[in-house]
């Protein structure tokens, strides 16, 4: 079954009852997972973004209050889904290490080998974005992961615009990635487009499927467009996750809905139906 993993970014406003609304959410709409970020900004930018970029500055407006983390945290074991997040400075690995079941890091610090080895030596389960990466780069961030202690990284094919076009999703990359590092690889999605979730699933087999969710459409990240709502997205893992229960076991003998049916096939010796013995016994009701 595909995992669905809300991503909540930075559209939870500094408000917890709006935070712990996205778990309720992502948990009712049929969510295997909930994501935050954990970021400061003055160890996000460097300075002299900082000193000369009013609109990055204005980010620090974006930041999780750490203190929402325990209680993001319990209410997501509550709801019976994981919780995970992002650790944009290193000291957020340990901050969070009580409280997540995976760390997930972000395609622009897909390169920042001191974060993903701080990630691995958790031996929690470590997600990694690969938007705007080669195959190369990739590789060694796996190489990275490996030899800290993460054997089973998964693997989220991205294209870091927002929105995506839909023509430059390239999900055949998901196989691409796939074939050369035989990890798990998923889709983080953002088209706001229902046809490239399906065909990322369904044609390229994407086993993690991560998408930004906001409520009401008042989220910081929401005006540009890759962000879905709740009634949009939960349509859509619906209908795939109600295709994915008719997969079955694969092995090919009648189905239970099918049985009553075996004796009125026809009979090989005249091929008339029923079966001969029906035929003995059968009376009309």
């Amino acid at each position: 079954m595909t995992h669905f993993i809300a991503e909540i970014s930075s559209n939870h406003s500094r408000d917890l009852d709006r935070s712990l609304k996205f778990v309720d959410i992502a948990a009712n709409i049929g969510c295997s997972s909930v994501k935050f970020q954990l970021f400061k900004i003055d160890q996000l930018f460097s300075r002299e973004i900082l000193s000369s970029s009013k609109e990055h500055r204005r980010r620090k407006e974006w930041e999780l209050p750490i203190e929402f983390i325990p209680e993001l945290s319990a209410r997501s074991k509550e709801k019976n889904i994981e919780f995970g997040c992002t650790p944009f400075y290193l000291d957020a690995v340990e901050e969070l290490f009580p409280y997540v079941d995976y760390y997930k890091v972000a395609s622009y610090e897909l390169l920042w080998d001191d974060l993903l080895s701080e990630c691995a030596k958790t031996n929690k389960k470590v997600i990694i974005s690969t938007g705007m990466a080669t195959i190369e780069e990739i590789e060694s961030a796996l190489e990275t992961l490996y030899k800290h202690g993460c054997d089973d990284p998964v693997i989220m094919h991205c294209v870091s615009a927002y929105p995506t076009p839909n023509d430059e999703s390239n999900l055949s990359a998901i196989k691409t990635i796939r074939d050369t590092t035989s990890c798990k690889v998923g889709w983080s999605d953002h088209t706001h487009d229902p046809a490239v979730l399906y065909r990322a699933i369904h044609r390229w087999s994407a086993e993690y499927i991560e998408f930004h969710l906001d409520i009401d459409g008042t989220g910081e990240e929401f005006a540009p467009g890759h962000c879905w709502l709740p009634d949009e997205i939960a349509t859509v893992i619906k209908h795939i996750t109600r295709g994915q229960n008719s997969d079955g076991h694969g092995e090919k003998k009648p189905s239970n809905s099918e049985l009553n049916d075996r004796e009125w096939r026809a009979d090989p010796s005249d091929g008339l139906r029923p079966m001969r013995d029906k035929r003995k016994n059968f009376s009309n009701q």
